[in-house]
Parts: structure tokens; C-alpha cells; sequence
């Protein structure tokens, strides 16, 4: 499968996190959303990012390896790559707090990581809407 995903995720407490060439982050407790996209092999790189084990590559990787974070969900969109910007804008203008360059070196986005208030069901079938998409749930 190809596509882009929605990774959600829980801070279990307020915390500092060193990110690659970030630097240190400042996080609240809280439900994030991390918009990413895959051209192959979606289900791998959502098992990847699962996983607390891993070789740190991507901004995502240090987030996701932390022990004060939960990965709760993961939705996909079989969407083109150019949706993962369109998704994270969307994510941006509802979030409470965008976490600034995080995931998004490649692209003109000001991030991909976003503290979001609210039900996870709820914000998927905003993004459904909004782009005319269902989401499969990956787990």
C-alpha cells in the first residue's frame, strides 16, 4: 500500500526531547498527530515507527522511541504524496500547538506534528471530508 498516514500518538506527561538537528523540544501532555506519507511499503514504515527499537533516522523516530510516548493509532489515506502537505495545513489551522520544523525539512510546511484537542475518530473524518477520502485504520 501507498499513501498518506496519520500517525497518532500520546505524550504521557510533559517533557524535553532532543530531536536530531532540532535540538530540544518542548512537549505538553496531550494527543499529537504526525502527518507522513509512504510511496511503498506503508504497513512496514507504520510497524517501524511503532517500534521503541530502532535506528534514529527521521525527527519522527526520536519522538516515537521515546518511553513517554504512546503510538495509539495509525490511519492511512490512499492519497497522492502532495496530500501530506494538504493534510498537515488542515491539522495546522485545528491544532493547539504546532511543533515548529518538526518532519517537515523537506517541504515549505511550517510542521507535520501537531498537539490536538479532541477524538481521534472525530479528526479523521474531518480529514475525510475536507479531501473525499476514507482512512483505513492500519492499527
Amino acid at each position: 500500500m501507498r499513501g498518506v498516514y496519520i500517525l497518532f500518538l500520546r505524550v504521557l506527561d510533559d517533557m524535553k526531547l532532543r530531536v536530531g538537528g532540532l535540538g530540544e523540544i518542548e512537549l505538553e501532555k496531550g494527543l499529537y498527530a504526525y502527518v507522513g506519507s509512504a510511496q511503498n511499503n506503508l504497513e512496514k514504515r507504520l510497524t517501524r515507527h511503532k517500534s521503541k527499537a530502532k535506528r534514529l533516522r527521521w525527527h519522527i523516530d526520536y519522538f516515537t522511541s521515546s518511553d513517554e510516548v504512546i503510538v495509539e493509532s495509525a490511519y492511512a489515506y490512499e492519497l497522492p504524496k502532495e496530500y501530506e502537505c494538504r493534510i498537515a495545513g488542515l491539522l495546522a489551522r485545528i491544532s493547539q500547538k504546532a511543533v515548529r520544523g518538526f518532519g517537515s525539512s523537506d517541504c515549505r510546511c511550517s510542521s507535520h506534528l501537531f498537539k490536538l484537542g479532541g477524538v481521534v475518530k472525530d479528526i479523521c473524518e474531518m480529514v475525510s471530508r475536507a479531501f473525499e477520502s476514507r482512512p483505513i485504520r492500519i492499527f
